[in-house]
């Protein structure tokens, strides 16, 4: 197989006038187009962060919320919690084939309050509560039954009641402090627009070729 042939023509509607772009209201409209586009996973976000070494890392985690910047939940075991609590600098990444659009968004990272973890881990499937609790997220494992006995133990033990939220579970919000817009088109004449928060607090938008 000779990857040099794997390619297909990209088409979409142009960014548009730059005339006061609002970024965050156009992410909006770009991720409920994914959802109703029936994209695979429309809200999945390859985060990257850097280990202590300054090796990039880079992993998809899932969306849940953008009102005050891009929040994503996960164990505080996990290596890119001990990643991001070291280095709070990050990006996340959206690719949506459907509709043949990327987007980049760049900023830090923080942890987010108690109530508003214990909040959203109240809301998970039964299933993925039992799992955060038999999961050591990113430690060794020796096989798959030392998982399963831990997930039948978690099972036992809120066996009747509500599965509590781990006291290691929680999430993290992104300020972001830049996005980078990507549609495609047709002969790989991309559209391209690189938005920047000033200090001031105002969006900066420019048009970048592709």
């Amino acid at each position: 197989m000779n990857l040099h042939d794997v390619r297909r023509d990209y088409h979409g509607q142009p960014l548009p006038d730059l005339t006061a772009f609002d970024p965050w209201t156009f992410f909006a409209g770009w991720v409920q187009e994914a959802v109703d586009s029936e994209d695979c996973e429309p809200t999945a976000m390859t985060l990257s962060t850097v280990d202590a070494t300054g090796v990039p890392q880079a992993r998809v985690v899932l969306l849940k919320d953008y009102i005050e910047g891009l929040t994503f939940f996960t164990s505080y075991l996990s290596a890119k919690a001990r990643e991001l609590d070291a280095h709070p600098a990050c990006s996340g990444l959206f690719w949506w084939p459907q509709v043949m659009r990327q987007v980049r968004a760049a900023g830090v990272a923080a942890r987010l309050p108690r109530g508003e973890v214990e909040a959203y881990f109240a809301t998970r499937p039964r299933a993925s509560q039992i799992g955060a609790w038999a999961s050591r997220q990113s430690e060794p494992l020796t096989d798959r039954a030392q998982l399963e006995a831990a997930r039948a133990e978690a099972e036992r033990r809120f066996e009747g009641r509500e599965v509590e939220c781990p006291p290691y579970w929680g999430g993290y919000r992104i300020t972001v402090t830049s996005f980078e817009f990507w549609q495609g088109q047709s002969g790989r004449i991309h559209d391209r627009v690189l938005s920047r928060l000033r200090p001031d607090g105002l969006w900066e938008s420019t048009r970048l070729h592709p």
